[in-house]
This record gives structure tokens, C-alpha cells and sequence, in this order.
């Protein structure tokens, strides 16, 4: 793809914009580790939901909606579709409870709910845990997706277009933490959003319409026995078994970036950013409402014409940048190279600034260097942002396919997401139940992906006869649905039996936590006094507003896709509906006192 000294000079004028905000913002992150990593909790709820968003769209995100379209039509999607209960679980139970938590990162939570060394240990071992190997997979398909792109359109080598681009993400946030990551994530986010519609636009045209794409698809679907234009899978489908287990299991079940069973990573550190608890809880409404219903059909869209355009790629991730190679107008390539740039530099920003967060606060400070004043802890932030970096570029070059390695990493958590939620809720929940649900899933994933699990498949072969020999393979549908069934089997059995044989968390700990958070008095009225506590949160009224919120999330997703092939009166419908569930929503929290659309206290 050639490009025009105008298009050079729109790539190089949006990193000197990012790079002018690194600089704006040095002094004030250079104060202390809390302006650094968590912008002295002064964040706006609309600046912290963007920057979520705009973390969650990286440049992996189109070319793998892309390969999952190709492969298994719209519905897909339910893969990352059914976290929507998990993001909404954490709005309307969990945003408030992290904000009055009042730490640094989501790992020094374990010690503010668990007492003694089983407390220290499970906070550096999970603080090691998700900067180094998970937060280097996630960079690392993140990685992947821009080298891909880079070299299909300019014909750049993998290390040439990883390091470039790592290097200029690095700079501006090593220089000023997360202050340049989300006034950056908002600039970013408005730029690839109207980019990814630019293109979608482009695409349709290019093969019709929507009433040609849709006859194109017709005719494909026909030939190849897919069901491309399915919102939900047919019972026959191939895949059926793998849609029930994301929509059984996944959502509750799993740790994954953005939507984390109770929050977690990013979302917990943009929550402990706000202003106060209204700020953080119209933030995570306002994400996920962005996420998950506003996003999407832009790059589905541009999917299916890949479908019709290139039905026989090898990698058909790739399909979104054959798109965008072969039918936008070459006046845009330079700005839509801007907007990939702005994909890849929001989500990776996001991971550097919080993978650091973890290594410094949770470990270094935590157990290797207590005393430090705080320009020594930001100066040890800037260089362990720049070793996450480093790390990153290297896992890079293990990957081949991202849908597999989201999928890797759904599968290595699940089964503990439940003691992430109930932690929060009951009070015999111990640090050795987190130890041991993580240490589960790890390893009983692990192994059920490797041939010491030969036996085990040829039994479930006798169930599910579309199995393939050997090993559960996540790439496979089925391999993929048995081993998240079997996974949090196994998890869930090791954690229950491991927090009943041992000791629950001393009485003077757990309530010292619940007056310090305040969650519902259900669950923690076996400790002693608790129970003459004021309790500040209804988990009936927090479960009708979970419940109008996914309707909001759903209701809203599936009328905008069919107001856009051509089923008005369904659309309509479900757009009112969307309409009604939002009324409730801010009903039900304005008369308690939260109205999250004013954010203030």
C-alpha cells in the first residue's frame, strides 16, 4: 500500500500529538507513585470509561472479530459477547466496593481482605503472575496484530514494526504514567472509531450495499453450510456446544482483560482513578454500554465483506487489512494508519502503565524496598515500564493466531473468576482460596492441553463424537467447550475443599474490611458484630439493576444490528427496549442517591 508524503505527515503529526501530551503531563506524575499510576484518584467518570474503552479496541481487536466472523459467522462473537454479564455484574455490584477500597492496584487488595503471610504471598505471587506472563500475552497479541498490519500494508518486518511502535508507547508512558494514558486514550479512541466507520462504509460499498453483501453472503453461506448472518447459533451448528459453555460458564468462570469476574486490571485501576464512587460507577456503565453495544458493528461489517471478498485465506484475521488495503480511498490511508496506531498505542499504554503498577507497588516496594521516598518508586516505575516493554516484544514472536491466544488465556483462569466475585461477599473466603483457584486453573488447563490427557479425551469422545483425538485443543470448538467445562470442574472442587480445610481469615481482619467497604451485610453476619454494621448496598436492587443493565447492553447491540439489515420493526423495538432498561437503571439509582449522571456526591 503506497503512501503519500500527506499521509507521512498525518502518522508523524499524531505521535508528536501523543508524545506533546507525555510531556505535558511529566511534572505532575514525577509528585508520587499515586499521580503516576492512578492520576491522584481526580479522574472524571467520562475520561475514565473512554480510556477503558479505548484500551479495550486495540489493534488486535478488528482482525480477530474478523477471524471469528470468518469462521463462525456474527454469532461468533459470544465469545467476548457474554462478558457483557460480567462487566455489568461489576457496574452495579463491584465499582462502588473497589472506589471505597481506596488502594493502589487490585493486587494490595489481597492483604486489605486477608490477613498474615498467606495474604503477602498471594499478592506478589499474583502481582508476578499478571505483569510478566499474563500482561506479556496480552501485549504480545497485541504485538502481533500490529505487525501483521504493518506488514501487509507497508511491507515492514515483525521486529521493525514491533519495536517502532513499542518505543514511541513506551516513551510517553514511561514520561508520565497514566495521566498521558488517558487524555491520549481519548484522542486515540475518537480517531480509530471514526476510522473503523470510515472503512465499514467503504467495504459495504464496495460489494453492493447491504443488500448486495447480504445476497453475496447468501450465496457463500449456501455453498459452505455457514450461517454468517446468525445473531445466535442454530442448535446444529458445530460450534453450538462451545456458544453454550460462553454463555453458561465463560462469563463467571473466567479471568480476562476488561472483564474480570468482580474487576480487576485495568478497569479496577481506572476505578480507583475517579473522583469518588458515582464517578467510578458511571465510568464501568459507561464502558460497557460502549464496549459492548456501540463498537461492534463497524467491524463486523467490514468482516463480512471479507468473507465475500476473500473467502480462502490462510490467516483470515487478516481479511480486515485485505479490506482496507484494497478498497479505501488512498486519501485516508494515512489517517487510518493513524487510527491502527491509535488501536495499538491505547492498549498497550494501558498494559505497560499497569504491568509497572504490579512490579512496583506489589512487589518491589512491597518486598524488596520499603523505605524509598516516592521519586525513587517513580523513577523504578519508568524503568520497569520499559523491562514489560521489553518482554512483550519478545512473546511477540511465539504467536501466530490472537483468537487462540485469547482463548489460551480464558482457559488458564477458569474456574476462579467465583472467588473473585464472593471474596468481596462472604466472609469465608481466605487467601488460600484465591492460591489455590489460580494454582487450579493453571495447571489443570495446562495439562488437559498437553497428551497427558489423551485418556481423559478418548472417554469424552464416546460423549461428543466431534471431538478430535489426542489433546483439548482451545483452537478446536469442542476442544475449546470441554476444556472450560472440565477446567472450572476441577477449580471449583480444589478452591471449595481448600478454603473448608483451612482456617478462615481472623475476625478482627474481616471486620476491619467490612467497615472499611461496606458491601452487603448478607454474607458476613457469622462475624462477630458485624451484623450491627449499616450496610450500604442491596444486592436485590443491585441484581435488578445488573439484570435491566444486560438487557440495556444486548437490547441496544441486536437492534442496531438489525436496524442495519434492514429489519426496522425488530430493531425499533429492541432500541425502546434498550430505552426502558435504561429509565430503570437511572430510576432505581437516582432515588438511592446515585445519580451516576450528574457524578457527583
Amino acid at each position: 500500500m503506497q503512501l503519500s508524503l500527506a499521509d507521512w505527515l498525518v502518522v508523524l503529526a499524531y505521535f508528536a500529538v501523543n508524545l506533546g501530551i507525555g510531556f505535558l503531563y511529566y511534572r505532575r506524575a514525577s509528585g508520587s507513585v499515586s499521580e503516576y499510576f492512578i492520576s491522584g484518584r481526580n479522574v472524571p467518570w467520562w475520561l475514565a470509561g473512554t480510556s477503558m474503552v479505548a484500551t479495550t479496541f486495540g489493534a488486535d481487536t478488528p482482525l480477530v472479530v474478523t477471524g471469528i466472523v470468518y469462521r463462525y459467522g456474527i454469532a461468533g462473537n459470544w465469545l467476548w459477547w457474554t462478558m457483557a454479564l460480567s462487566g455489568m455484574m461489576t457496574v452495579f455490584f463491584f465499582a462502588r466496593l473497589w472506589r471505597r477500597a481506596g488502594v493502589l492496584t487490585d493486587m494490595e487488595f489481597a492483604e486489605l481482605r486477608y490477613a498474615g503471610r498467606p495474604a503477602a504471598f498471594l499478592r506478589g505471587f499474583r502481582a508476578l503472575y499478571l505483569a510478566l506472563p499474563v500482561n506479556t500475552i496480552i501485549m504480545g497479541w497485541v504485538n502481533l496484530a500490529m505487525a501483521k498490519i504493518l506488514e501487509l500494508t507497508l511491507g515492514v518486518k515483525r521486529l521493525e514494526a514491533v519495536m517502532f511502535c513499542l518505543g514511541m508507547t513506551v516513551l510517553y508512558t514511561a514520561i508520565s504514567g497514566l495521566w498521558a494514558v488517558l487524555w491520549t486514550d481519548l484522542l486515540q479512541f475518537a480517531l480509530k472509531m471514526g476510522m473503523v466507520i470510515v472503512l465499514a462504509i467503504f467495504a459495504v460499498r464496495a460489494v453492493g450495499g447491504i443488500h448486495g453483501l447480504t445476497s453475496r453472503l447468501a450465496a457463500h453461506d449456501a455453498a459452505t453450510g455457514s450461517q454468517s448472518l446468525a445473531f445466535v447459533p442454530d442448535w446444529t451448528s458445530g460450534w453450538f456446544l462451545m456458544f453454550l459453555v460462553y454463555l453458561s460458564v465463560n462469563w463467571w468462570a473466567s479471568w480476562y482483560p476488561g472483564a474480570e469476574p468482580g474487576g480487576g486490571g485495568y478497569i479496577a485501576q481506572r476505578i480507583f482513578s475517579a473522583k469518588n464512587e458515582k464517578h467510578s460507577l458511571a465510568a464501568t456503565l459507561w464502558f460497557n454500554l460502549a464496549h459492548y453495544a456501540l463498537r461492534p458493528w463497524p467491524w463486523i461489517l467490514t468482516a463480512l465483506v471479507a468473507v465475500v471478498l476473500y473467502p480462502s485465506l490462510r490467516d483470515p484475521e487478516v481479511g480486515y487489512i485485505q479490506v482496507m488495503i484494497g478498497h479505501l480511498p488512498a486519501s485516508l490511508r494515512g489517517l487510518m494508519l493513524a487510527g491502527f496506531a491509535a488501536a495499538y498505542m491505547s492498549t498497550i499504554g494501558t498494559h505497560i502503565n499497569l504491568g509497572a503498577s504490579y512490579l512496583i507497588n506489589d512487589f518491589y516496594r512491597r518486598f524488596v524496598k520499603r523505605d524509598a521516598g516516592e521519586r525513587h518508586y517513580v523513577r523504578a516505575s519508568r524503568l520497569a515500564t520499559i523491562v514489560v516493554t521489553l518482554l512483550a516484544a519478545v512473546a511477540t514472536y511465539f504467536m501466530s493466531s490472537i483468537e487462540v491466544a485469547w482463548k489460551f488465556l480464558i482457559s488458564i483462569g477458569a474456574g476462579a473468576g467465583l472467588v473473585f466475585m464472593l471474596r468481596w461477599f462472604w466472609w469465608r473466603i481466605n487467601a488460600w482460596s484465591e492460591i489455590s483457584a489460580m494454582s487450579a486453573a493453571g495447571i489443570s488447563s495446562l495439562l488437559l492441553q498437553s497428551r497427558a490427557a489423551t485418556g481423559v479425551v478418548e472417554r469424552l469422545r464416546a460423549l461428543d463424537p466431534q471431538l478430535p483425538a489426542g489433546s483439548l485443543n482451545a483452537a478446536d470448538p469442542h476442544g475449546f467447550a470441554w476444556l472450560m467445562i472440565l477446567t472450572t470442574a476441577i477449580t471449583t472442587v480444589t478452591w471449595l475443599i481448600v478454603t473448608f480445610l483451612t482456617p478462615p481469615e481472623p475476625a478482627a481482619k474481616l471486620r476491619e474490611f467490612y467497615e472499611r467497604v461496606r458491601p452487603a451485610a448478607a454474607g458476613w453476619r457469622a462475624v462477630a458484630g458485624i451484623e450491627r454494621q449499616p450496610a450500604r448496598q442491596s444486592l436485590l436492587w443491585s441484581a435488578a439493576d445488573w439484570i435491566a443493565g444486560c438487557g440495556l447492553i444486548y437490547a441496544s447491540l441486536f437492534g442496531i444490528g438489525y436496524l442495519i439489515f434492514g429489519r426496522a420493526r425488530t430493531g425499533i423495538t429492541l432500541l425502546m427496549t434498550a430505552a426502558a432498561c435504561a429509565v430503570f437503571i437511572f430510576w432505581d439509582l437516582g432515588r438511592r442517591g446515585w445519580d451516576v449522571l450528574s457524578g457527583e456526591r
